[in-house]
């Protein structure tokens, strides 16, 4: 069975169009008409990815997404808007969409962004199990495990959404360097956001935010400054 993709999008021939070229792709689509109803779906029936318009009836967007990563559904969002709205990228992410696209889309770049956001998330459908470890990386009391797609802190675990997850690991894999901000934008958003590094600021400040007793004075993540950031472990006498 394909993984599921829930499509939220009130204009009518837009969810036609995508959900016909998303079954052809092999996917299994959902569709609702406004936010109200795409929320309850994407709680409800856990889809493996959610595309969402930011303009909807009854609830926009934006709160669909707040909502849904207050309630712990990390599914990944694909958001969709319209070249005139006046959407702040940053607060999209910020709020836990993982990727934006701006109509007028072709269907076939649709399909090929929810192929790259499901690739890189690497997350399973809810009947599956991941059997094999993976990469297992340990730093300090923060544990991740890559094939699972889990972090642990102080062995309690961490609800990350998919772009804090790979923001996270990338991290731990270049343990001790510093990244420069357009090495992380480049790395763990893959593709231009014309420089704006104030997304990697936004996640960076969310992961403080679940691994750091004081996120003023990081033990973790330290930042470097008119550099970067780097993940290192922390030391005995900070």
């Amino acid at each position: 069975m394909g993984k599921k993709v829930l499509v939220v999008d009130d204009e009518q021939s837009i969810a036609t169009l995508l959900q016909y070229n998303l079954q052809q792709a092999g996917f299994q689509v959902m569709t609702a008409k406004d936010g109200e109803e795409g929320y309850y779906m994407a709680v409800e029936q856990r889809p493996n990815l959610i595309v969402l318009d930011l303009m909807l009836p009854k609830m926009d967007g934006i709160e669909v997404c707040k909502r849904l990563r207050q309630q712990k559904v990390m599914t990944p969002i694909l958001m969709l808007t319209a070249k005139d709205d006046e959407f702040d990228k940053v607060l999209g992410l910020e709020l836990g969409a993982d990727d934006y696209m701006t109509k007028p889309f072709s269907p076939r770049e649709v399909v090929a962004r929810v192929k790259a956001i499901l690739r890189r998330t690497q997350l399973s459908a809810p009947t599956e199990a991941v059997e094999e470890e993976g990469e297992r990386i340990i730093i300090g009391d923060l544990e991740i495990l890559s094939e699972q797609y889990e972090a642990y802190f102080l062995g309690e675990r961490l609800d990350l959404t998919p772009k804090e997850f790979e923001l996270m690991l990338y991290l731990a894999k270049h343990k001790g360097r510093v990244l420069t901000r357009d090495q992380l934008l480049s790395a763990v958003w893959n593709y231009d956001f014309a420089g704006d590094t104030r997304i990697v600021d936004v996640h960076i400040s969310h992961l403080r935010e679940k691994i750091e007793k004081n996120s003023r004075k990081p033990l973790y993540i330290k930042t470097i400054r008119g550099l970067g950031y780097k993940l290192e472990e922390p030391k005995p006498d900070e």
